[in-house]
């Protein structure tokens, strides 16, 4: 399979955004956006977050131990271009508070369905990427219509499923 199969196969169908966000040694906010969380397990509660092993968050990330989830809501799309980008302002206009369960790491309360406060308990290599699982340690849910992505285009969750045909 070539990079741009497997970048096709995972492209085609949504996926929730999500920015990760921590701080670095010096307290200065760090983040960026990411598709690839997903849930590990209940008891303890698990959940885990995938990014390149070149990214500038993943040094500040394992140094800090901790991290927020912030699933983005309607409304956040222009803000998820901002943290996927190499941008050093990505914070720049972004009003966030300091977790108090994640060591001070962003808490995106106004743009987010959702977030989940996480101290690291493992991380793997993976290929290009780094496996960080995350003890969920306090979490919020929003009433808000979540952001999806799917081939490179931004959507929103309208709330009504669809039965699936056959």
């Amino acid at each position: 399979m070539t990079p741009d199969e497997f970048r096709a196969f995972f492209g085609s169908f949504p996926t929730p955004v999500s920015i990760v966000t921590t701080v670095d040694t010096d307290g200065a906010p760090r983040g960026f956006t990411c598709s690839a969380v997903t849930s590990v397990s209940v008891d303890p509660p698990l959940l885990l977050v995938c990014l390149d092993r070149a990214a500038r968050s993943l040094p500040p990330l394992l140094s800090a131990g901790a991290f927020v989830v912030n699933v983005l809501a309607d409304g956040a799309q222009d803000v998820a271009r901002v943290f996927a980008s190499r941008s050093e302002r990505k914070f720049s206009g972004v009003r966030w508070q300091p977790s108090a369960a994640a060591g001070g790491a962003p808490v995106l309360t106004e743009l987010s369905v959702g977030h989940a406060e996480c101290t690291v308990m493992r991380s793997v290599k993976a290929g290009d990427h780094w496996i960080v699982i995350g003890r969920v340690e306090a979490a919020e849910v929003f009433a808000r219509s979540p952001v999806l992505h799917q081939r490179g285009v931004f959507g929103v969750w309208s709330g009504e499923l669809v039965p699936a045909q056959g």
